[in-house]
């Protein structure tokens, strides 16, 4: 490979057919640093909290509606049929909102001017990963991106952490908008009403641990996974159901629909000793104050460190990559700009072997920008990358999609490509030489037995789809 389709395909997410070469590729992707749009034309009509919160709970309403009738002793058949009718309607609607930010989630990335500041917000939001297989997490998934990791990423690691944690795709995603302190006011009035106690949550405390920030193995004890669920008590969601004993006192006002805030009744008092550290016991600031020591701990820089030079330099980054990475975070309070300088300038991540499998995201976004398509139709967006096998937002756990070959070059994923390439072809214009755009978007990375393969297709169409299918595009 080529430095111009290193750049374009391994630090970018594939060049358009009608983009030039720049003739400095490592300049180039340097200024990009100042021209990031967080918030691009393409996510303008993204539906905001409100909406999103007044969808789930609108569903919630309607499903316990259909549980009630369909348990009376004599429902009725006109007002059961309503009732379903009513909760499919509301089922559409929360999905709707889902299929709509991953419209503009695509369609961000193919207009995009700086595709490698794009690919950073799809690193991050993998590093974050929330998953709509959980139904309320439909509404807010696209959110948290579009919230959390756009507007944070060229700031510090630890606002960008901050930002997640506290939002309501990700207090949703992991139940910690339920999470109840045991001597909170909440707790103790629920054990003297006799009430059902949701009690304590570990869930996002220690995904915070494991996954987030410090890494599997790094020194944190079970006690500093039940220390930080405590400190994260009392933040939830507004809206979501759950609000009716407010009319008893029991609960201050709370903010619009859909916001995250912190409900200081359910948060467990005192202070927390974490990693060695006491926290004193300061409410809302306590998990902010524990998340930012956090951010900038040494195992963090060494977890974060590894997953990007994983990701920009091979499945078996070498190690002095990764420490020059990590001595950045730590020099610079995770100051996110310089880490991704100290990518660019790494020799590792220019090595002209393909060392990167493409994800199902990779590829399919470096098949659409090379036709130069600045829209896709949402559902269709969502449907083509289910297909692939990697449904937006929806990596089945809060690790993520894996971010190695072996997840993703299975014979059978690669069948479904070549069938999806063939569709896409009939996108692309008419008379378009498959040749003449292989040279263009892997400049100077096209074998002679790729060309020769190209050069015997039966039709256009389906040069195209054979480009797509080669090993070099394949590959980044």
């Amino acid at each position: 490979m080529t430095p111009a389709a290193i750049a374009a395909n391994r630090f970018g997410i594939g060049m358009r057919g009608d983009a030039t070469p720049a003739a400095d590729p490592v300049a180039a992707l340097h200024q990009e640093l100042s021209q990031f749009q967080p918030r691009p034309a393409a996510l303008a009509s993204v539906p905001n909290r409100k909406a999103a919160a007044e969808a789930l709970e609108q569903l919630r309403m309607a499903t316990r509606e259909s549980k009630q009738s369909a348990s009376s002793a004599a429902p009725g058949p006109a007002g059961a049929a309503g009732n379903d009718t009513a909760r499919g309607a509301a089922r559409h609607e929360v999905r709707d909102l889902y299929i709509d930010s991953v419209g503009a989630r695509v369609n961000a990335a193919l207009q995009t001017p700086t595709p490698w500041l794009e690919r950073l917000v799809h690193f991050w939001s993998n590093h974050f990963a929330v998953s709509v297989d959980k139904q309320p997490v439909l509404a807010f998934a696209g959110l948290l991106e579009f919230e959390a990791i756009r507007p944070q990423l060229l700031g510090r690691f630890a606002d960008m952490l901050i930002a997640v944690e506290h939002h309501p795709a990700m207090l949703l995603y992991l139940d910690q908008a339920q999470s109840i302190g045991q001597d909170s006011v909440v707790g103790q009035r629920r054990s003297d009403y006799g009430a059902k106690q949701h009690g304590l949550n570990e869930n996002l405390a220690r995904e915070i641990l494991e996954l987030h920030t410090l890494g599997v193995r790094s020194g944190y004890s079970q006690n500093d996974v039940t220390e930080l669920a405590r400190a994260l008590t009392g933040w939830t969601v507004a809206g979501l159901g759950g609000n009716r004993r407010r009319r008893r006192g029991f609960f201050a006002a709370e903010p619009a629909p859909g916001e995250a805030f912190f409900r200081e009744p359910q948060h467990e008092p005192g202070a927390r000793q974490i990693l060695g550290k006491r926290y004193a016991s300061s409410g809302a600031r306590q998990s902010k104050a524990v998340l930012a020591d956090l951010a900038r701990h040494r195992a963090t820089a060494q977890h974060i460190a590894t997953k990007l030079a994983q990701h920009f330099a091979g499945d078996s980054p070498s190690s002095e990559l990764v420490a020059r990475l990590s001595h950045t975070f730590l020099e610079t309070d995770g100051d996110l700009p310089q880490l991704y300088r100290t990518l660019l300038e790494a020799p590792e991540c220019w090595n002209s072997a393909a060392l990167k499998f493409k994800s199902p995201w990779d590829w399919s976004l470096s098949a659409l920008r090379s036709i130069n398509l600045d829209n896709v139709e949402a559902k269709a967006a969502a449907g083509l990358l289910l297909e692939l096998g990697q449904a937006v937002w929806k990596p089945g756990s809060p690790a993520g999609y894996d971010d190695l070959a072996a997840s993703w070059a299975a014979p059978d994923a690669l069948v479904r490509r070549v069938e999806a390439g063939q569709r896409i072809a009939q996108r692309a214009p008419r008379g378009l030489d498959a040749r003449a755009l292989a040279a263009q978007v892997l400049p100077g990375g096209v074998s002679e037995s790729t060309s020769k393969v190209l050069s015997q297709a039966e039709s256009g169409p389906q040069a195209l789809a054979l480009l797509w299918a080669s090993p070099e595009f394949m590959r980044r």
